[in-house]
């Protein structure tokens, strides 16, 4: 993600110089295409090639030009994710480097709560349900990793997460009633901070325009960066963001929560679920 703000500020620096690529990647001793890859993100930065391109670019102020060579350091730092390298698949890295830099989170699901939401042991009872062969070292490490990523949804400046739910997934005992339980109560206490909207698709709403499955929408406070639509399969995930896909999910994602129960209706029909467990 470090990478494609970097790339998008440098291709803003040189579209407003009028600097084709052609003489950009010559200046860096490359290619065209070489700068076209840097700019979308998918090739680390060389500081070197950053601080001639700024120079290229006009950015001669020291202060100007701070930010963005520290920023192609911090690119090439891997994320706090990668000690879980072992049991993350290359997919999903992609989608914990978007959701680190993500302001705004919304998310849609039908089946279980959503990781960032989840308590400890339901977690535990999501993992060994989607690996059944896994040891108890490796559940313990996904379930670890879960909870290092819902910590900063309760730091400060914490990015905002808007979650809506169908009522089937608060009322599927996953991991048994006593675990539901103590789900379902921080449920009520995650719905109460100030960054987090949670609402219930209740089951008399009938059908809705997101019946094909859940997704996530992710946005950025980074001008110039497109949102993003994560759809999870079980053995990959899908990246939309081009525009057209992207207005699709977000009016999907508009009806459901005019579908779904006010938010502030949220912990009384918790409570109520609660009530017949």
């Amino acid at each position: 993600m470090l990478r494609i703000l970097l790339g998008a500020q440098l291709r803003r620096l040189r579209e407003a110089r009028g600097i084709s690529t052609e003489q950009a990647g010559y200046e860096i001793r490359g290619s065209h295409s070489k700068i076209s890859r840097m700019e979308l993100g998918r090739v680390g930065f060389k500081e070197r090639d950053v601080s001639d391109l700024l120079t290229l670019y006009g950015v001669q102020a020291p202060e100007e030009r701070a930010p963005l060579l520290e920023l192609a350091k911090e690119a090439n730092t891997p994320g706090w994710w990668h000690r879980y390298g072992d049991v993350l698949p290359s997919w999903f890295e992609v989608y914990l480097g978007l959701e680190e830099a993500a302001s705004l989170l919304r998310t849609y699901e039908l089946q279980f709560v959503p990781g960032l939401l989840q308590t400890e042991d339901y977690a535990h009872a999501v993992v060994r349900l989607g690996y059944s062969d896994a040891s108890d070292e490796e559940v313990e490490r996904r379930v670890q990793l879960r909870t290092d990523r819902q910590r900063r949804f309760t730091s400060p400046g914490a990015p905002t997460l808007w979650a809506v739910l169908d009522e089937a997934v608060v009322r599927r005992p996953l991991g048994g009633r006593d675990v539901m339980r103590r789900q379902l109560e921080h449920l009520i206490a995650m719905s109460e901070l100030p960054n987090v909207t949670l609402q219930i698709v209740p089951f008399g709403a009938g059908g809705h325009a997101a019946a094909g499955g859940p997704f996530t929408i992710l946005r950025f406070a980074e001008p110039g960066l497109s949102d993003v639509v994560y759809l999870e399969q079980l053995t990959s995930a899908l990246y939309l963001d081009k525009p057209t896909d992207v207005d699709t999910y977000m009016r999907a994602m508009n009806n459901l929560c005019i579908t779904a129960a006010r938010p502030d209706d949220t912990a009384r029909l918790l409570t109520g679920i609660l009530k017949d467990l």
